[in-house]
């Protein structure tokens, strides 16, 4: 878990496009975690951002 936001955004999208599967940036409380969508299954309204490795892909193309 992170308090920096920016730190966790960056470890969610690097971590998204490493593993090739979805990831979800989540809040709790003040901290910020990332894990894959798949095995996510806490409070919808805590998702800061869901990062799609293919979406990525095909807007970087």
């Amino acid at each position: 878990m992170s308090h920096n936001l920016t730190l966790a955004q960056n470890h969610a999208f690097d971590l998204a496009r490493t593993l090739m599967v979805p990831v979800v940036l989540f809040q709790a409380e003040n901290e910020f975690g990332v894990m894959v969508s798949s095995e996510y299954d806490g409070d919808q309204d805590a998702i800061v951002h869901d990062y799609d490795p293919f979406e990525i892909m095909d807007s970087s193309v």
